[in-house]
């Protein structure tokens, strides 16, 4: 276990994993989460600088949420971020539809490849063993 500073409060907290802040304020933007999550189902055509405005958060932070796909923009809403990949336009997550299935078709290609598929060098020379120094 590591003992660290609370980013939020400044605080020492014994740190495991994920984001660097302290169990009450870990809860506090849970807090805020649900919060902002209420009011976008009332206000999904809300812009960005006013949600993070009315709900005591920064505009990172609901990024950092639409990054992670705990928040959704409707199509309606005027908020878009942009595919990491591409630069086209992401309601939700880091990819866009068209790289998100890109990158799954890659993957799951990857993984259906026969481990024999990939060569090694059998007859190894001379030149390639290990040396020893003696003593």
């Amino acid at each position: 276990m590591e003992v660290r500073n609370c980013k939020g409060c400044g605080r020492l907290f014994n740190y495991l994993q994920g984001q660097q802040l302290c169990p009450s304020c870990l809860t506090e933007l849970e807090e805020r989460f649900q919060k902002v999550k209420e009011f976008l189902k009332e206000n999904p055509k809300a812009p960005l600088n006013v949600i993070a405005e009315e709900n005591d958060v920064t505009v990172k932070q609901i990024k950092q949420w639409v990054r992670e796909e705990r928040l959704t923009f409707t199509e309606e809403s005027q908020i878009t971020l942009e595919c990491e990949a591409c630069g086209g336009k992401v309601l939700t997550g880091r990819f866009c539809d068209r790289c998100r299935t890109t990158l799954q078709n890659e993957f799951s290609s990857a993984m259906k490849r026969p481990i024999g598929s990939v060569k090694t060098k059998k007859n190894s020379s001379q030149k390639d063993r290990m040396r020893f120094l003696d003593n």
